[in-house]
């Protein structure tokens, strides 16, 4: 077996594996009982959607994806950080 062939194999197993833990995370989102659990779920949707724009690059080979998950690294840390100072404080802008 040679190396492409065992690379290409192990992204689309992670890939799988990716998407499934990103519909788990969509259902802590829309089921979780409270709002800590909901900004958790979509931090893990967030992250988990970043390895998978990482792994489409890899696939790829296109510096496009690479990209496009930094935005979404900087926008949901952002995110995550706003919505946990509003569950904190109750306001995000002091």
């Amino acid at each position: 077996m040679s190396a492409t062939l065992l690379l290409g194999w192990s992204i689309t197993i992670s890939q799988l594996i990716l998407g499934f833990a990103m519909a788990c995370a969509t259902w802590r989102v829309v089921i979780g009982p409270r709002a800590q659990d909901r900004v958790l779920g979509l931090d893990t949707l967030y992250v988990n959607a970043m390895l998978l724009l990482v792994t489409f690059g890899i696939q790829s080979g296109q510096t496009l994806y690479f990209e496009a998950a930094l935005v979404i690294g900087m926008l949901g840390f952002t995110g995550t950080v706003a919505l946990s100072k509003f569950l904190m404080r109750g306001e995000v802008i002091e």
